[in-house]
């Protein structure tokens, strides 16, 4: 390097050691506003740091200064200054002054009239209006402050209109009797926050530094190396290193979760980040940290800076205590995104760490965090346990998929897989690839089954299921993530002997136990012994048999009840309530009358217990004559193979004209008085939609998607389809499902290179609703 060269380095670092020097406690607490000028004259570009409120010890400096105003580098008028100690000289440009009540807190709270005065810079208080009056406060206004306006319940409590004002130390709130008035000191207050420029910390200007001379890195090590708010540290923090605004968090981020101010938040997360290097499970810690991360949305990149910041400037970054940080950090790459200029710094800090320390382990973290950034959108959930704990070791972790018919898959997923993602290795473990038909992943439970999106993070799924075990442990093991067939394009061309075909088989059998498989009662029959036949083989007197509901639709056993000369018979009338004359007067009338209508609800709850135990009974005998039908048509089957079985079942099912649709119950809208055409399905498959009356195998309509204008959601539970001359409406409580259901079969006849229906679908209702062909509506 050149004479010339050296000199101009050696003023440069010079100019940044003067600049950014200092305590790292003193820099913690600062707080710049952008654009103004220095106390001394010297350039915005030129960081300098003012006397801070604490020092490393603790003791309190600048007692001549308000409390809010310690640290803050602001622009200080000299006629200020001379109001504070000569009293209040009025200025036409004051633009808002008068009397307000202040809430003080004491040994009891209480209000007190003082007289306020609003300024470009400050909302000053004084013990009257005339010249010469004593100030008594002073809130200074950065950008930082926030306003909380009036609002009707404190009026019915305390019978004022208050406003709030929350500045970096003190918080005013004050009082007065007229709405009017109050909503005036908001707006102006609002006005003159607003008009302040925006307050940086010295973290961000270091950081803008550190990206200006990137390029340099000999300067960017003289930054690191002059200033120790960059660095490691043992001691807290009491200040964050970005800037938050002042305030609680119930009035700037909804929630009910009990968090106090972002500020205090984030130097609880520092206190907490530091616990890391003691504990010796820190999964429960990392795992708190993420949900508050999640919750707090400005925290994430305040986070992000302090992991930074305690993974920067060891001697050794392979210790246990450093290697914590950079699991966190792993984890926080994986779960969120921080803002532009943190993520240049953290990408920055990434490769500076793997040039600095390469074949460490913090080489590899660095290598890991710099490609999940690559990949990772904001998660809904937090990492369960278990994705923790593959994450600190950087790898993946398994997750279980259920199928049709015997048995699971185990397949390897990182916190970025999607369901579509997971959907085609199913397709590669399981030979289905070629394959006409479309397939899905399902959340199954015992009483429900939902489609998943295909963008929707499968590592979020698990977590869901996780929270939901820990609040219902009983009900474990009926949650699942369940792969099957979703769109049947070309059910003829299946191979009997492949696996598509079992699950061919399987939701068939499925659909005919739901009550969705619209035949005759002799046909159910014949296909649960079908069924038996497939499971069991040939009957035999000691072999296991599942119970009814999984061979036969419930619903039909009950229709039997009704048709049979058993049939239950309606309970009859109440017992009558003797008149009773009341010997004592009106109030020995009322005690008569309650008793008596006491006795008469215990005899109505007990005439209903009883008919339900005769309904129950019922069931029982209806139950077992259906299951003896089945026997007996299970013992003609003998000699038939699983083959044969699942082959002649289909053959069965496949008489019904609609075999391969999906059914949905609907509530089909028929005036705008609001009156309906109750228990009708929906069935949606690759040509057309139908409606049926529910048990009918005819349908009543069927509309081909080459007819239909515009389909979509009308409201939250409202399907609607526009045809050339009507418009229909169907009430159901599966509007997403319906919706994704017939865009996978437009994706799907795009993809085969069919013919182009001429729908478009209105209203979306999820990211997974798109136009089909001409866009949206």
């Amino acid at each position: 390097m050149s004479v010339q060269g050296s000199g101009w380095l050696c003023c440069r670092l010079a100019l940044l050691g003067r600049g950014y020097g200092r305590k790292e406690e003193e820099e913690s607490l600062e707080l710049r506003c952008k654009e103004e000028p220095a106390c001394n004259g010297r350039s915005p570009q030129e960081v300098t740091v003012c006397q801070p409120s604490r020092t490393a010890n603790g003791v309190k400096s600048q007692p001549d200064l308000p409390e809010e105003m310690r640290g803050l580098n602001s622009l200080t008028k000299s006629d200020k200054s001379e109001k504070s100690q000569a009293g209040l000289e009025w200025d036409s440009d004051f633009g808002v002054k008068g009397w307000l009540y202040r809430e003080v807190r004491g040994s009891w709270i209480r209000q007190r009239r003082h007289w306020f005065v609003l300024t470009e810079d400050s909302l000053d208080h004084y013990s009257g209006h005339e010249k010469g009056s004593r100030q008594l406060g002073s809130l200074v206004l950065t950008s930082l402050c926030s306003v909380i306006w009036p609002d009707k319940q404190t009026y019915k409590e305390t019978g004022y209109w208050s406003i709030t004002i929350y500045g970096r130390k003190h918080c005013y709130r004050l009082y007065t009797k007229h709405f009017n008035e109050a909503t005036h000191w908001a707006c102006a207050i609002q006005k003159v926050i607003d008009g302040k420029a925006p307050v940086e910390t010295p973290t961000q200007l270091l950081i803008r530094d550190i990206e200006k001379n990137k390029s340099d890195l000999e300067v960017v090590e003289q930054i690191y190396q002059q200033n120790p708010i960059l660095r490691y540290t043992q001691s807290p923090l009491y200040a964050p290193l970005l800037p938050f605004p002042y305030g609680g968090v119930d009035h700037t981020y909804h929630n009910g979760k009990g968090y106090s101010a972002l500020r205090d938040e984030a130097v609880k997360l520092f206190h907490s980040l530091q616990q890391l290097e003691v504990l010796q499970d820190p999964v429960a810690l990392i795992q708190g940290m993420l949900q508050t991360c999640l919750d707090l949305h400005p925290l994430r990149d305040e986070v992000y800076c302090q992991l930074v910041k305690q993974t920067t400037g060891t001697d050794n970054p392979n210790t246990a205590v450093q290697l914590r940080y950079w699991q966190l950090l792993t984890c926080m790459s994986c779960t969120f995104l921080p803002g532009l200029p943190v993520l240049s710094y953290l990408q920055f800090h990434l490769k500076r760490v793997q040039r600095r320390w390469p074949g460490t382990e913090a080489d590899s973290y660095a290598s890991f965090i710099r490609k999940a950034l690559e990949k990772t959108r904001c998660r809904e959930l937090v990492p369960s346990w278990e994705e923790i704990r593959a994450l600190v070791r950087r790898r993946e972790m398994l997750c279980t998929v259920h199928h049709p018919g015997p048995g699971s898959c185990q397949l390897p997923i990182s916190s970025h897989t999607t369901a579509d993602e997971l959907v085609m290795k199913m397709l590669e473990r399981l030979g289905l690839q070629e394959s006409r038909n479309t397939f899905a992943l399902f959340e199954r439970s015992i009483h429900r089954e939902q489609v998943v999106g295909g963008s929707t993070i499968v590592a979020d799924i698990l977590t869901k299921f996780q929270n939901l075990s820990a609040k219902e442990p009983e009900s474990d093991a009926q949650r699942r993530l369940y792969f099957k067939l979703y769109c049947f394009l070309d059910m003829e061309s299946i191979s009997s002997e492949s696996v598509e075909y079992i699950f061919l088989f399987e939701q068939c059998h499925e659909m005919m136990v739901r009550g969705h498989l619209p035949t005759s009662e002799e046909d159910l029959q014949a296909l649960a012994a079908l069924r038996l036949q497939t499971l069991i083989g040939d009957f035999t007197t000691h072999s296991p048999c599942p119970p009814l509901d999984e061979l036969f639709p419930r619903h039909v056993v009950e229709a039997r009840i009704l048709l049979t000369p058993k049939s239950i018979q309606p309970p009859g009338d109440a017992p009558a309530v003797p008149h009773v004359v009341a010997p004592g007067g009106p109030q020995c009338f009322c005690s008569g009358f309650r008793t008596l209508w006491g006795h008469a609800a215990a005899a109505a709850h007990k005439q209903k217990a009883e008919q339900d135990l005769r309904l129950r009974s019922r069931l029982k005998e209806e139950g077992v004559l259906v299951m003896g039908a089945i026997m007996e048509r299970w013992k003609g089957l003998a000699g038939y193979s699983q083959q044969e079985s699942m082959a002649t079942y289909l053959s069965i099912a496949k008489r019904w004209p609609g075999f391969g649709c999906t059914l949905y119950d609907v509530d089909f809208y028929i005036s705008s008085t609001g009156s309906f055409c109750q228990k009708l399905w929906l069935g949606v498959s690759a040509q057309s939609l139908c409606v049926y009356k529910q048990g009918e195998p005819e349908p009543l309509e069927t509309f081909p998607y080459s007819q239909i204008s515009s389909y979509g959601a009308s409201d939250s539970s409202t399907f609607k389809v526009a045809t050339g001359d009507c418009n229909l409406l169907f009430e159901t409580s599966k509007l997403r499902e319906i919706v994704h259901l017939i865009n996978a079969y437009f994706r799907a006849t795009r993809h085969r290179g069919g013919q182009e229906p001429g729908a478009e679908m209105e209203g979306g209702v999820g990211s997974e609703s798109r136009s089909p062909s001409k866009g949206n509506t």
